[in-house]
């Protein structure tokens, strides 16, 4: 059997100048990996009729799916339907259907008084040669087309699928997951594609790499190894398909015991969990609970924290003192500690730790306080220096860090270096 490969083509000029964020390619990609469709190239272009017809020519040389997300909507410079009418021959017609649901959604979902727009109903139009894909989340249909394309290693030409899609994130995941998946499944056979990774910290890409550096060349040709390094972790992932699943799984299982061996001691977990998603699991399961007192990450940290779903399970609440008179008042910081070492210091976040555990009742408690740039730094205190503090009411432990980034990256480092820091805290305090 054969490896089916995709494309992905997303539209639009807010991409191509970076006003909008392409998020929609890596969900996709996510989803398509799940079944078995590996991901070989994502293009994007912009509102321009020749750009996407050169992609769509181009992609169906390589790829058997092609997956389009974009120029779907009522506007002028929504093009993708028009085009692809004609890239496969059909005509515009009315699908009652799609006009059906269009007209709910105004009359009854949007609430809509006085007469439907033109330009709305006009999103009932399908090419006649297309099977409509239906989006209970909005007006624009999905569009299925299938063209038999002869690919650039075989001159014998295979079914290739074109799925549009529109490229509202909300609709595209609802149309993704209700009917792309399913149907692709219902049209194909596809291998199985597994994954398997080790999250490790403590130590950078190139010492890990050294560790494993023989693990990595015995591996066989078909099962790969990436390195993905971000935040102070370096996560491990090896990577093999095969239609015997069975079979796949004991051989990736012996593979990944053997790499877990050579850098257990970094090892942070042996599955692609987010840190937020393993203190959480910590905390659970000792019945314990976490406060955060932030100041130079201004609550990103209580944002991962409750980005974890039951997150208010362990999860009291947080203090973002950003000002000194806020850590005076909420947190009991000494006027006297601020006077003498400054809101950046030992002093300040240790003092910040007891004032979250006294103020909010909780088992646990994380303080940071840095300066994360650009501007505000001098010589004893340069931009990207933090200090963090985590404690409980036996014990309190504090580490400084210098990070050397922009302002974001700054604060998202800190956070999770904050959370990998507690959650080393928790498992030794136990």
């Amino acid at each position: 059997m054969q490896t089916l490969n995709a494309s992905i083509i997303t539209i639009g000029d807010e991409l191509l100048i970076g006003q909008t964020i392409d998020t929609n390619s890596a969900f996709i990609a996510q989803e398509l990996n799940k079944i078995g469709v590996w991901v070989q190239r994502r293009v994007a272009v912009g509102d321009v009729y020749h750009d996407i017809w050169n992609a769509l020519e181009e992609e169906g040389k390589k790829s058997d799916i092609i997956i389009i997300t974009g120029g779907l909507g009522p506007t002028a410079d929504d093009i993708t339907k028009p085009l692809l009418c004609e890239y496969f021959g059909g005509q515009l017609i009315v699908d009652q259907n799609v006009l059906a649901h269009v007209k709910f959604l105004f009359e009854k979902i949007y609430r809509r008084t006085g007469p439907i727009l033109e330009r709305n109903l006009n999103q009932a139009q399908v090419p006649n040669n297309c099977i409509v894909l239906h989006n209970a989340r909005g007006s624009a249909p999905g569009m299925w087309f299938e063209k038999m394309i002869a690919k650039e290693n075989n001159k014998v030409p295979s079914k290739t699928v074109y799925i549009s899609l529109p490229g509202v994130p909300h609709e595209m995941k609802g149309l993704v997951t209700t009917e792309v998946i399913p149907k692709l499944l219902r049209e194909f056979s596809f291998p199985s594609i597994i994954h398997r990774t080790v999250v490790t910290s403590g130590q950078g890409e190139s010492v890990i790499a050294e560790l494993i550096k023989d693990f990595e060349t015995a591996l066989p040709k078909h099962i790969k190894l990436a390195y993905l390094p971000a935040f102070g972790m370096v996560r491990l992932r090896l990577t093999a398909s095969s239609f015997d699943k069975d079979a796949l799984n004991t051989e990736m299982d012996f593979h990944f015991n053997q790499l877990v061996s050579l850098v257990k001691e970094y090892v942070v977990s042996e599955s692609d969990t987010p840190l937020e998603v393993m203190l959480g699991e910590i905390l659970r399961q000792r019945k314990a609970t976490l406060s955060t007192a932030e100041s130079c990450t201004g609550g990103y940290i209580s944002h991962l924290i409750t980005s974890v779903a039951g997150s208010s399970e362990y999860f009291n609440g947080g203090v973002v003192s950003y000002s000194n008179k806020l850590k005076q008042t909420i947190l009991s910081v000494s006027p006297h500690t601020l006077k003498t070492n400054g809101a950046v210091s030992e002093e300040t976040v240790r003092e910040m730790v007891k004032g979250a555990l006294d103020t909010t009742g909780s088992d646990y408690a994380v303080a940071t306080s840095g300066i994360m740039g650009p501007g505000g730094g001098t010589e004893a205190k340069p931009v990207g220096m933090v200090w963090v503090t985590v404690g409980n009411r036996k014990s309190i432990a504090t580490k400084e860090f210098h990070f050397r980034f922009d302002r974001e990256r700054n604060i998202r480092q800190t956070a999770h270096v904050a959370l990998d820091f507690l959650r080393k805290f928790i498992l030794a305090n136990d």
